[in-house]
């Protein structure tokens, strides 16, 4: 797929507040500080499309962007914030919740993981919410360039292994890396899939 247009159409608080013409929607969620900004600037080949902060935890509302007029990116909030008032963690949990399980236009969450990380509490519980639900995930691992290409694929496989204690069937990941622009094409591809076979 080539982006040719991507653009910010809306900031929701809620799903209800979401736009309403219907076209397909891409999430992408993942902890504070996982590089979810620089990756959809990276998707999109848009530096200054999704805000990058110094500050984990900066994006509170659900962010809309079009994709060449056919579909949406959705950033949402990053969960596992600890400097969050459980109060405020709370309100968005609910808001993340709702947007996954309300929105019909919702064809995929793409989960983001720190590939330089063991398999945490909370990434985990999420995914297995998701799978819970029945709702259609990939997982993307982040900062593959941080690691050398060998230990980037251990801690891949060593974290799809350990999925399955609960899951027969593994969702697709993917490994990226925004800085050198790896796994660019393979994630673009697989929207592409998706949308072709929504056409259909």
């Amino acid at each position: 797929m080539i982006i040719k247009k991507s653009e910010f159409v809306i900031s929701a608080p809620r799903e209800s507040m979401c736009p309403k013409d219907g076209k397909p929607e891409y999430a992408f969620i993942g902890r504070s500080n996982v590089g979810k900004s620089s990756l959809i600037n990276m998707l999109c080949n848009h530096k200054g499309l999704a805000k990058t902060s110094a500050t984990p935890g900066k994006t509170l509302l659900i962010n809309h962007f079009i994709i060449n007029d056919e579909w949406y990116l959705v950033d949402l909030p990053g969960y596992g914030f600890a400097k969050r008032s459980k109060s405020v963690q709370q309100q968005l949990d609910q808001m993340i919740r709702g947007y996954i399980l309300q929105r019909q236009q919702l064809v995929n969450v793409f989960v983001l993981i720190d590939i330089r990380h063991e398999q945490q509490k909370n990434d985990r519980e999420f995914i297995d919410w998701l799978g819970m639900s029945g709702i259609p995930f990939s997982i993307v691992f982040t900062k593959a360039d941080k690691l050398s290409p060998s230990k980037a694929k251990s801690n891949v496989l060593l974290w799809m292994n350990t999925l399955k204690d609960a899951w027969e069937e593994l969702p697709p990941y993917f490994i990226t890396s925004s800085d050198k622009k790896s796994g660019r094409d393979e994630v673009l591809d697989y929207i592409e899939k998706i949308n072709n076979s929504l056409d259909k």
